[in-house]
């Protein structure tokens, strides 16, 4: 069986996959940071350098996403990612639930 792949398509689902991961690996970043500067543990030195990193960072991402017209792509990866991670919270808080919807029964 062959697969006929667009090239445009495949590149724009990769580069959306690649720039959704680093917008996500961002955002974590943000948050340690933020923890850091709460508990003091960064000196002012550091807070500054780290959020202008952060800055230049959230640029360069935009930056690709409006160069090579990724933003639906990004957001669709971005959409199936939070969809999968809120099934998977959802079914280790409600055990078995993922089941019920399914219409399985019993568990191997």
């Amino acid at each position: 069986m062959l697969i006929d792949i667009e090239e445009k398509n495949l590149k724009h689902g990769l580069l959306g996959l690649v720039i959704a991961l680093v917008e996500i690996i961002k955002e974590a970043l943000k948050l340690q940071a933020i923890r850091r500067m709460e508990c003091g543990s960064l000196t002012e030195e550091e807070v500054e350098r780290l959020g202008e990193a952060l800055m230049e960072l959230d640029a360069a991402v935009e930056g690709m996403k409006a160069e090579q017209g990724l933003a639906e792509s990004v957001r669709a990866v971005r959409d199936g990612l939070d969809d999968m991670v809120n099934e998977v919270i959802e079914e280790f808080l409600i055990p078995g639930r993922y089941a019920q919807v399914a219409g399985i029964t019993g568990r191997n």
